[in-house]
């Protein structure tokens, strides 16, 4: 079942959408929010894997606790669901999975839960393929320090296949280890090849050498399957079009 976490201040419109939801089938509604702050709360108890968020709610509004969650968990897709038309590029900057427009029209809906579970069977599937060992790098390549949180590490950058945000922190993949730095992003990307790596998204940085491919997520948003790791990266869509532009 996909967990789904409902915030709105509205119960009358908390009841509609758990109405779209019983009625595709496959979801589990975990919780329901008044407003952001508890549907911040409510993401760490419960690890939602979709999130429908109204936007004007008291307390903490919509964009607000959606910015927080996507820095604990750029995976969690959130359906922004509002009577506003207006944030919009808002919910884009954020990369939402939808954004959908109160009164709802039910087609539109219903398929937004399709590609919801789309998504969500996509990502099952691909990681329960076998993941073979990576023995392809060069020891003679450049490294990188990198500051974990108990000592610092030197790794060799061609074996990096993955950076990314994940529960407020930066965290850095090979095909054997994982690194846990309180470096951003943005630091750790000036100390990298730049013609290597590619800053796809704002929560993720991949090794150009290690896609393996792309399929769509959401309406402005890609997925990068990489060599080797079970983990994956998103991409926005205008990253996926520069990125196209360069290999053509």
């Amino acid at each position: 079942m996909i967990k789904v976490l409902i915030a709105d201040d509205e119960q009358g419109m908390r009841m509609i959408i758990r109405k779209f939801l019983e009625k595709s089938g496959g979801f589990e509604i975990v919780a329901e929010a008044q407003n952001g702050q508890q549907a911040l709360e409510l993401h760490g108890q419960y690890k939602p894997d979709v999130i429908f968020m109204d936007v004007e709610m008291d307390i903490m509004d919509g964009l607000t606790a959606a910015k927080e969650i996507a820095d604990i968990n750029p995976r969690c897709r959130i359906i922004f669901a509002t009577a506003h038309e207006k944030y919009a590029l808002d919910a884009f900057q954020i990369f939402a999975f939808d954004y959908l427009v109160k009164p709802f029209d039910m087609e539109r809906v219903m398929s937004t839960l399709d590609r919801i579970k789309e998504s969500v069977s996509q990502v099952i599937a691909k990681n329960s393929e076998d993941v073979k060992p990576s023995g392809m790098f060069s020891k003679e390549l450049n490294k990188i320090m990198i500051k974990d949180k108990e000592c610092m590490v030197f790794v060799d950058m061609a074996d990096i296949h993955l950076i990314q945000r994940e529960e407020r922190s930066t965290v850095i993949y090979t095909a054997n280890q994982r690194f846990v730095t309180n470096e951003s992003l943005g630091e750790l990307q000036k100390r990298l090849d730049q013609d290597l790596f590619y800053r796809c998204h704002k929560s993720y940085i991949v090794n150009l050498a290690m896609i393996s491919e792309a399929y769509p997520y959401g309406r402005w948003t890609y997925v990068i399957k990489l060599k080797n790791i079970k983990e994956d990266a998103l991409m926005t869509y205008e990253k996926f079009n520069q990125l196209s532009e360069r290999f053509a």
